[in-house]
């Protein structure tokens, strides 16, 4: 796929994003001064738009030290708010890189029932095969028959190999399968389901607790990535999330997937702002292809509706 394909792809899957960004924007300036009255309303427009209460502060702030009192004009405006919304992302934009020694990397996927895991999960094996990594998967969602089916139809069509167990099995045995068998086949990362329920945090921690230490026998720095799949389409519950997987798997980084469709993308700036964490690509699509590392630079002005 072209990087220029990936833009246009990028960009419809943020227009109803930056859609909902303009018109609230609407009417703020035509080519006015800003005043403290305009910047008022654009933080209360970037709130509106999802991006979070501590994101729009740190824009409009950062707007009214370098613009106040300065004729503005809408393009003005939103090329500004794109550069601050950049400045919010460069610094989290990492993509996940293969750099385990011993092999195999392990990476633990985490998140709600929904988000897209299973077939993020795919999504991120492809783009390791893109870059001439080996890759395995491991079935470590026991708890759902529809789970591990579903990822070893993905194996299939991306040609890996998978490991996994009877339905109600142990994930941790799973997983210790697993890393035996990437680690005799010479696997360099090793990418795991998990369960996504979180009715009882108490029972998913205790389960990832035990995941944890079956793979500390085997090497004691995996899991090397905990990684959370992000559902865009939940706006602002999206950070709850955040919250508490954080609390119960000790998160590393950040997918967000759903991003085309939503009006909502702009909880991508919100976590970004919020919690700090890598985020390590975002999903504007169904396809095999459509997961990306993503250009911080690019997604700014797409959400600000200036690309």
């Amino acid at each position: 796929m072209s990087e220029q394909s990936w833009s246009d792809r990028l960009f419809g899957g943020f227009r109803k994003t930056s859609e909902r960004l303009s018109e609230n924007l609407t009417g703020v300036v035509g080519t006015a001064k800003l005043d403290q009255a305009t910047l008022d309303e654009v933080e209360d427009a970037l709130i509106l738009s999802d991006l979070g209460p501590s994101a729009a502060s740190r824009i409009t702030a950062r707007l009214a030290e370098k613009r106040f009192g300065l004729t503005i004009t809408d393009r003005e405006l939103k090329e500004a708010v794109a550069d601050e919304i950049a400045a919010i992302l460069q610094p989290v934009a990492i993509p996940l890189e293969i750099t385990a020694f011993p092999r195999p990397q392990v990476i633990l996927v985490i998140g709600v029932n929904g988000s897209g895991k299973t077939t993020t999960i795919a999504k991120l094996a492809h783009l390791f095969q893109e870059q001439d990594y080996g890759v395995m998967l491991a079935a470590g969602d026991t708890f759902r028959a529809a789970a591990i089916g579903q990822l070893a139809v993905w194996a299939e069509r991306i040609g890996a190999p998978i490991v996994r167990g009877p339905e109600g099995g142990d994930p941790a045995s799973v997983v210790f399968d697993a890393v035996k068998a990437a680690t005799q086949q010479g696997i360099d990362a090793l990418v795991v389901d998990t369960a996504g329920r979180l009715q009882n945090k108490r029972e998913l921690m205790d389960e990832l607790a035990k995941i944890r230490r079956v793979l500390g026998r085997l090497n004691p720095e995996a899991p090397h990535d905990v990684v959370l799949v992000l559902d865009a389409t939940n706006g602002q519950n999206a950070l709850n999330q955040i919250d508490v997987f954080k609390e119960v798997a000790g998160v590393t980084g950040l997918i967000m997937t759903k991003l085309d469709g939503t009006a909502r993308g702009g909880v991508l700036v919100a976590a970004a702002e919020q919690y700090g964490l890598p985020i390590h690509a975002i999903g504007v699509g169904e396809k095999i292809d459509d997961l990306r590392p993503f250009d911080p630079d690019l997604v700014a002005r797409v959400i600000a509706g200036v690309a």
